[in-house]
């Protein structure tokens, strides 16, 4: 990338959009920072392409699959880049989001000048992103209309969470084996036990977001799931939601607890002596559970006023205690298991 362009995107711009998500790229090694953070900014512009509400859902959607177009270079760049920022940015509350969205042209600009193979799988990621958001536009209605749909089947919410993360693990364990190869020996293992940590993440996205996507119109517990427990749609937007539905969340947790179990194993098959590698995939490992001790503990779990978010003091904790961590698999593994039995604990009574 040039500098000052890179600088920019990967500096100020990256740690406005996403606080949590720079300070991980800070601590990558120097080879994936580039291509993961490019992949990450680009994925974001078309995350708030999709969920800018002041737009018809149509809309939005042509304008994603222009954006993929030009991220996969089969359509113009700049100009066409300027027409998304014209129509989008201007309806962003955060001048962040706006900044972002002014700054796709230089994004696919620094695309360009990454290296065949990250190029490639720079494009590939973003497209399956994209697929997830385009996913949301087709299936869900628009969030002004008052109706709220659900994903059919338990094989849909699997797909939902590869589509927009499962697949992020892939790209992060290809970038790992394209940069740091001998950080992993598996691979075969290592890209399965990917998708998993990437589905951990978003199905706790999903629990701990489920109240505010009710209203959007937006559920991302399946029909089935919901019909197991004898409740209908409609029923998690009640008074006593959060009470009647604990027990098919205290499912989905032990569902999301078995995702987390492969990302602890991904992190722990890391090497020691690569601690950068190490702590920006035991991070999110720990956020995560510490996110599902939370929810599962919340009483309200379905008012999205009372979401189960870690204060930042949490997160500033968690990165102090992961550094003498990092470098114990012992350590970590009794961290994790603590976690564990916390939330079983809860699970269970």
């Amino acid at each position: 990338m040039h500098n000052s362009s890179r600088a920019f995107l990967l500096g100020p711009l990256l740690k406005g959009v996403s606080r949590s998500f720079y300070l991980t790229l800070r601590v990558l090694p120097a080879g994936m920072r580039d291509p993961v953070g490019l992949a990450y900014l680009l994925a974001r512009a078309a995350d708030t392409i999709a969920d800018t509400a002041l737009i018809p859902p149509q809309r939005r959607l042509a304008l994603l699959l222009s954006l993929r177009e030009q991220i996969n270079g089969t359509a113009g760049g700049a100009a066409a880049a300027s027409d998304i920022a014209a129509q989008v940015a201007g309806h962003q509350e955060q001048s962040d989001e706006r900044l972002l969205l002014e700054s796709v042209g230089p994004a696919l600009a620094e695309l360009t000048q990454l290296g065949a193979a990250d190029r490639q799988a720079v494009r590939q990621i973003v497209s399956t992103l994209t697929e997830g958001m385009e996913f949301d536009l087709r299936t869900f209605p628009d969030e002004r209309s008052g109706r709220v749909t659900a994903l059919g089947d338990c094989d849909a919410l699997d797909r939902y969470t590869y589509m927009v993360a499962g697949c992020v693990g892939e790209f992060w364990t290809c970038m790992t084996i394209a940069h740091v190869p001998v950080a992993i020996e598996d691979s075969g293992t290592m890209l399965r036990r990917g998708v998993r940590f990437g589905q951990a993440l978003q199905m706790t996205n999903v629990l701990r977001d489920c109240g505010k996507d009710l209203r959007i119109g937006r559920c991302y517990i399946p029909q089935t799931t919901l019909e197991r427990h004898g409740l209908l749609v409609p029923d998690l937007l009640g008074s006593d939601a959060s009470a009647r539905a604990r027990p098919l969340m205290f499912e989905l947790v032990r569902k999301t607890l078995e995702h987390f179990d492969e990302a602890l194993a991904y992190t722990l098959a890391i090497p020691v002596r690569f601690v950068r590698l190490r702590l920006a995939c035991l991070w999110p490992v720990l956020i995560g559970m510490e996110t599902l001790l939370r929810l599962v503990h919340n009483d309200d779990w379905l008012d999205p006023a009372k979401a189960s978010r870690l204060p930042r003091s949490a997160v500033y904790r968690i990165l102090a205690g992961s550094l003498p961590a990092v470098l114990s698999n012992r350590l970590l593994r009794r961290w994790c298991a603590r976690l564990r039995r916390d939330i079983d604990a809860a699970v269970v009574r």
